[in-house]
């Protein structure tokens, strides 16, 4: 956090500002949805989709407090991942050889992304909130919860394409993120595709408990929000330094060594 003490009152500083602190709800909102995460007994291992009635409705009758209390986190703290993709969207808008296209449709995905999720969380809390109901109302609502957490993957993939073409077009003499990020962030893009399946197989890796719907899916989106973080604290430092917002030195597009 030493960037806020070096940090210099000038005009460009509120920016360089808002932006460390937005990156570093990165980890903080992430220690509590991973809290969140450890408490929803689903997840461990994922609920079946071949799980009868009885079965679904047994689950949420003898767990219903840990699901409220995992979906009720998930519902209050997971809209707070956004100021960290913002910071994305404000990097993306400073490269150079492109106009504010690319930005505007990522922040659009991730918005749309955020909101299915929040979704998904209600329908994990409506099935819990009534545990005495019909089991087979019960499994409906726990499908919808199921589906709409993991199938809606448009855009998602889209998120991670939009920025793959940001970085390819961003072939100005000092690009903002490295070349890499837009070969990885495409590749995290293909590990989303296949959880689409989530919507029609009920067994095998493509259902929503399995190995490339679940686990490949979610875990190559947390490993992107974590690569993602070094990346971003490099590019808001080095555009701290461009613009002489604190003291250092940029040479061939690269700044000096982080403190």
């Amino acid at each position: 956090m030493q960037i806020l003490e070096q940090v210099q009152d000038l005009p460009k500083a509120g920016n360089i500002k808002a932006q460390w602190v937005s990156l570093w709800t990165g980890p903080a909102v992430g220690f509590v949805l991973l809290v969140a995460l450890l408490a929803f007994p689903g997840f461990w291992p994922p609920m079946s989709p071949t799980m009868t009635a009885g079965q679904v409705a047994s689950f949420y009758a003898e767990n219903t407090a840990w699901i409220r209390f995992s979906q009720v986190t998930f519902n209050l703290c997971g809209i707070m991942v956004l100021p960290f993709f913002m910071v994305i969207v404000v990097q993306m808008k400073r490269m150079k050889t492109q106009s504010h296209v690319l930005a505007y449709c990522y922040l659009t995905a991730v918005v749309s992304g955020a909101t299915i999720f929040a979704l998904s969380n209600i329908f994990f809390l409506v099935a819990a909130f009534r545990p005495d109901r019909s089991p087979e109302i019960i499994q409906v609502l726990n499908d919808l919860a199921w589906i709409v957490f993991i199938a809606p993957v448009g855009m998602v993939v889209a998120q991670f394409v939009l920025l793959a073409v940001a970085v390819y077009f961003d072939n100005g003499p000092h690009p903002v993120f490295p070349r890499w990020v837009g070969y990885y962030s495409a590749a995290t893009a293909v590990a989303m595709i296949p959880a689409a399946g989530a919507a029609v197989f009920h067994t095998g890796p493509l259902a929503w408990d399995g190995f490339l719907s679940f686990w490949v899916r979610n875990g190559a989106f947390a490993l992107f929000v974590i690569v993602m973080f070094f990346v971003l604290r490099r590019a808001v430092y080095r555009q701290a330094i461009e613009e002489g917002v604190i003291e250092g030195v940029v040479e061939g597009g690269r700044q000096g060594a982080l403190q």
